[in-house]
């Protein structure tokens, strides 16, 4: 589902008006009278107490407008409340005011904080409040007397409902604006907006409903670069079914170059969730020291025992032998539980500049290129994707994480197409950016996935899927919503604490088969 930033909805907006010739004021008609009906159908019984509308001076207050006198012709009792001059108001939202005022809708003008706070009790006994102040064309910080509105609403007892985003909330990054209303139900118009579904904004929108506002589908197509959200439909779309004469010849064969004293779980997690994802064959290479240890770990997935350092680790001559074993196979996962050794991490460099097919890299894969991201130029030319949590991705950019975590979406963008690169951006709401500046977002997981290994098994999974002959951005994506899918059904069974990453990959198969019945019944 492709979701907008705020000035990607204002280009939709504009088009629709100029191009298709919809009058601005019918979109707000139908915004308005969509978001009436909502929450008529989530707070309709028992509506006895006045509905109170919070509007701003802007268009977002306009669909406010709308909304009380859908409220009001259905005969429920309803008030505006005015955060502005009435004589500040201009446009579409002026006409809709004037329309409130001659069908005798109360409006009350609050437009200063003694005015707005002399109000409070009459808000304290509202049946509903319906936060239409400021919408998506915020871009500074909320200060003064709106910064007081949204502390006072915050307060409150009663649901409160946001139109488009809740006030405060930057819609194209999800960043708080100084202050933000905590809405218990977002109804937002046409598309989601990528502030809804990346934290902090995440963890102010409540539920998340979208409101159909008569967009033409025409304009709202997936076409590069998008930004959109990862969901069941579109997940369902890339599972296809076995074949009955199918063999594991066709269900292609995976590289894992990974493990070193001390951290074979970080091998055999990643070869395990490659199998569980339903490649057809995994060989595991692992330091020749450790692959007595690894035959017992792994009963499925073949180990091929390579060159070591002193300490056990992948030492540089064992690059020659690993590109040697990649021929005639169909993918690499690269990185997890490598160790940071100087011999390790120049071999994990080479392999990583001359890899012939495609490749997933995690864990101490990213951190040998860290201060190093001229190995990804002059590469053979095969797809590379980067799996960064917060703190990697940070090494990887020469920043901070706090720097990272404040603008995920952007940071996952501008490294993917500086260097051609896919890139998966761990953490509440994964990200997967492609070289072209498309991103996904993806909604599944859960904090009980904040545990050791559960990146090993996505690279494991991920890379079984490109084994299997997914595109890059196909397999990516579907990689990190399954994965996430499983951490939730495990969090369901068993709850948050103590949730470990074998887990997960006991539960693939049947998240598979439920997520392909979705398009595959029977």
């Amino acid at each position: 589902m492709l979701v907008a930033t705020a000035q990607s909805m204002r280009e939709l907006d504009r088009r629709a008006i100029e191009e298709i010739g919809i009058p601005g004021i019918v979109l707000m008609e139908n915004a308005g009278r969509g978001c009436a009906e909502a929450i008529r159908r989530h707070y309709g019984p028992g509506w006895r107490k006045p509905a109170v509308v919070l509007a701003g001076s802007g268009n977002n207050g306009g669909d406010g407008m709308v909304i009380a006198r859908h409220f009001h012709q259905w005969g429920l009792p309803v008030k505006v409340y005015l955060l502005s001059q009435r004589e500040k108001i201009r446009g579409d939202a002026l006409t809709n005011l004037n329309i409130c005022l001659n069908a005798g809708i109360p409006v009350d003008a609050t437009p200063d904080w003694e005015t707005f706070r002399s109000r409070k009790a009459e808000m304290d006994s509202a049946h509903v409040l319906v936060d239409c102040i400021l919408g998506t064309g915020l871009s500074t910080e909320v200060r003064g007397f709106y910064r007081q509105v949204v502390e006072l609403l915050n307060q409150r007892s009663i649901p409160l409902v946001a139109v488009d985003t809740p006030s405060g909330v930057d819609a194209s990054t999800g960043r708080i604006l100084g202050a933000a209303v905590r809405a218990d139900l977002t109804l937002t118009l046409a598309l989601p907006k990528v502030g809804l579904l990346l934290y902090p904004g995440a963890d102010l929108t409540g539920l998340m409903e979208i409101v159909d506002i008569g967009l033409p589908a025409a304009l709202t197509g997936e076409e590069p670069p998008f930004i959109r959200m990862l969901d069941d439909v579109g997940m369902a779309r890339l599972m296809h079914p076995r074949r009955a004469d199918s063999h594991k010849g066709e269900y292609g064969h995976l590289v894992v170059i990974a493990g070193s004293p001390g951290k074979t779980g970080a091998a055999a997690l990643a070869g395990t969730g490659a199998l569980r994802m339903g490649t057809g064959l995994v060989t595991v290479g692992i330091p020749r020291s450790l692959n007595p240890i690894m035959e017992v770990k792994l009963t499925e997935a073949m180990t091929e025992p390579l060159p070591e350092t002193e300490q056990g680790a992948f030492s540089i001559t064992a690059l020659e032998e690993i590109l040697h074993l990649l021929e005639g196979k169909d993918a690499l996962a690269l990185g997890p539980g490598l160790s940071q050794h100087p011999e390790t991490a120049e071999m994990a460099r080479q392999l990583i500049k001359r890899c012939p097919i495609p490749c997933v890299v995690d864990a101490d894969g990213l951190n040998a290129m860290a201060g190093r991201l001229d190995v990804l130029k002059n590469r053979s030319g095969a797809p590379l994707a980067l799996t960064p949590h917060p703190g990697e991705m940070a090494r990887l950019s020469s920043c901070t994480t706090k720097e990272v975590q404040e603008d995920r979406l952007g940071m996952a963008r501008r490294f993917a197409k500086e260097h051609e690169v896919h890139l998966v951006l761990k953490g509440a709401r994964t990200l997967v950016a492609r070289p072209d500046g498309s991103v996904s977002i993806n909604t599944t997981g859960n904090p009980g996935m904040a545990s050791g290994g559960m990146g090993d098994v996505l690279t494991g999974m991920t890379g079984g899927l490109l084994a299997q002959g997914m595109p890059m951005g196909d397999a990516l994506d579907l990689g990190v919503y399954v994965h996430g899918l499983a951490g939730d059904h495990v969090c369901a069974a068993k709850g948050a604490a103590g949730m470990v990453a074998g887990d997960l990959v006991g539960s693939l198969p049947g998240i598979i088969r439920k997520l392909s019945e979705k398009m595959n019944p029977g």
